[in-house]
């Protein structure tokens, strides 16, 4: 595939929406969660039945891809995207309004999140898949690493935007009517701009394609992988859970009031944006870097923006510490991606992918409760536990011989498989198309 082609553009501007639109409700979800009178705990804890349905969900969608093709299940996920932006805005108008009771219109926001929970998967897998699919393992980190960057691009579009879409009619709920409509544009454009996702067999060398996943998840190729993944997701879970809780009560303290911390939030949320996009658009291609070096700058750089929160607990110092990890998320990220890819071959490009995207509902599904509620009992609790989940994963990058040595050596690589690693189990990427 041609990373500069109208296909790979599209698949760019999905994952942007996509992510633009959660990190704009998480932007506004805690200021929500304050007008209702809702506990943070709560708020927080009412959504983990969303990342429940993102990580039963991810393995089905990565396999109805596999048959139906990317294309297909792409305009699937997009569709649960709009509609559950949809319901998210119309509920919190409701409750905003007192159309509804506070309680019954805050069950009607979990339920819209938990259409995204089902459907959300869909389109960020099929479009992993397809650039799989559709890329040499030479071209892989590069074109893993770009779409990733989406992601990137949107955490900074979405809080930027967020607080243009709060208007006086519409209040709170605006980012998310904003952000459903882009969606649809979305919808429609994959619809008729988008090249088939069909996928084109290519077999196993067993004879059989491994399209379900559930084997990857022991299988010693990319298991350290999905290990340092779930760990870098779920601290970053955390971060963002927290980051919106923390500005209004750092704000609170010098007479800033709620309802105006929202550019603030959006200034921290900014900062971390730009900071994943400087590595992911600027140092990643410009070092080269490869999966495992990726992953060890990724992890480390987490671990200090997590101590900088723990030492220097003023909004600056929260913005900083909140960039820093941002960082090390842009590199990370990449880095258990690609490497996980390359670790399979061709014919489980689709399994592996689900398996990326359930980390992401298991990285909110426990995480960020844990998290809120440490913060509710201590101020610099969830940044101390992030650090200690940071550091194993940074150790881990040393100590797991899968990690350290990176994914089969290729042309333009540093990597070298051990000597004492039989191929049988550490089998090359297929040529893919």
């Amino acid at each position: 595939m041609n990373l500069r082609s109208p296909a790979f553009a599209i698949l760019f501007c999905v994952s942007l929406i996509a992510a633009a639109g959660n990190m704009a409700l998480q932007s506004v979800l805690p200021n929500i969660g304050r007008a209702f009178e809702l506990s943070d705990t709560l708020v927080a804890g009412a959504f983990a039945i969303s990342a429940l349905m993102w990580t039963v969900a991810s393995p089905f969608w990565a396999r109805l891809s596999d048959r139906l093709g990317r294309k297909k299940v792409m305009m699937i996920g997009l569709t649960g995207f709009v509609l559950s932006m949809t319901g998210f805005g119309l509920a919190t108008t409701a409750g905003l309004e007192r159309w509804l009771g506070v309680g019954l219109a805050f069950a009607l926001m979990a339920i819209a999140r938990t259409v995204y929970g089902v459907f959300g998967s869909a389109a960020p897998i099929a479009s992993q898949a397809y650039v799989a699919d559709r890329t040499t393992p030479e071209q892989r980190t590069q074109a893993m690493s770009l779409l990733a960057s989406a992601q990137g691009l949107g955490t900074v579009i979405g809080p930027t935007l967020a607080p243009l879409f709060v208007l006086p009619l519409i209040g709170l709920a605006g980012p998310m009517y904003g952000f459903a409509a882009m969606g649809l544009i979305a919808l429609i454009v994959v619809w008729r701009r988008l090249p088939s996702g069909d996928v084109v067999r290519t077999p196993s060398p067993s004879g059989r394609r491994d399209t379900t996943g559930k084997g990857l998840w022991k299988d010693p190729r990319v298991r350290d992988y999905l290990l340092y993944g779930l760990m870098i997701t779920g601290a970053q879970a955390i971060n963002i859970s927290v980051l919106g809780f923390h500005i209004i009560d750092e704000l609170a303290v010098t007479g800033t009031g709620a309802a105006d911390t929202q550019p603030f939030i959006a200034l921290a949320m900014f900062a971390g944006a730009a900071a994943t996009l400087l590595a992911q658009w600027g140092l990643i291609p410009l070092l080269k870097l490869q999966p495992r070096d990726l992953m060890r700058w990724g992890a480390g750089l987490a671990l200090v923006g997590n101590l900088l929160s723990i030492a220097s607990p003023g909004y600056y110092g929260v913005v900083m510490g909140y960039a820093v990890v941002s960082m090390g998320v842009g590199f990370a990220r990449p880095g258990f991606t690609a490497g996980s890819s390359l670790a399979v071959g061709s014919h489980e490009q689709g399994a592996v992918a689900g398996l990326m995207m359930s980390l992401a509902g298991l990285s909110f599904l426990a995480p960020p409760v844990i998290g809120v509620a440490l913060y509710e009992l201590a101020e610099p609790g969830p940044f101390i536990a992030n650090a200690v989940m940071l550091a194993v994963a940074t150790l881990l990058c040393f100590v797991s011989p899968r990690l350290r040595l990176g994914p089969e050596d290729l042309p333009g690589r540093d990597e070298t498989p051990s000597a004492d690693t039989p191929p049988a189990s550490q089998p090359g990427p297929e040529g893919n198309r």
